[in-house]
């Protein structure tokens, strides 16, 4: 008799074992997804959200730019624009007034609106 109730106290305790295990279990993979969610949300903080704001920022410039404006290219040359399209602009450069290049608005790097006077 005895050695039947040692048994079943036995089998009770790899029975509490299992459950324990199989909550053990569970908790890991919740702390699994939730570090997953956490380096998701950290990457979209720290790279992607920023980046949109560049690409929101540069797209407000380029909109507004007009005839007489001051600009650099992304090459690093200095000119004013001339005639303005829907994709495009006519740029003259430096003090030959010859010296007009037709170019991609996304090219255009930094805008400076002339002094209102």
């Amino acid at each position: 008799m005895n050695l039947l109730l040692a048994e079943g106290a036995q089998a009770a305790g790899e029975g509490a074992d299992a459950a324990a295990a199989a909550g053990q279990g569970a908790g890991s993979i919740l702390y699994m997804v939730l570090m997953v969610v956490f380096w998701i949300a950290l990457l979209y903080f720290i790279m992607i959200r920023p980046q949109k704001k560049e690409q929101k920022k540069k797209a407000a410039l380029i909109n507004s730019i007009e005839v007489g404006d001051s600009i650099m290219t992304t090459g690093g040359f200095y000119g004013v624009v001339i005639d303005v399209t829907e994709e495009d602009v006519i740029v003259e450069f430096g003090n030959n007034k010859n010296c007009r290049i037709p170019m991609k608005k996304a090219a255009i790097d930094q805008v400076e609106k002339p002094d209102a006077e």
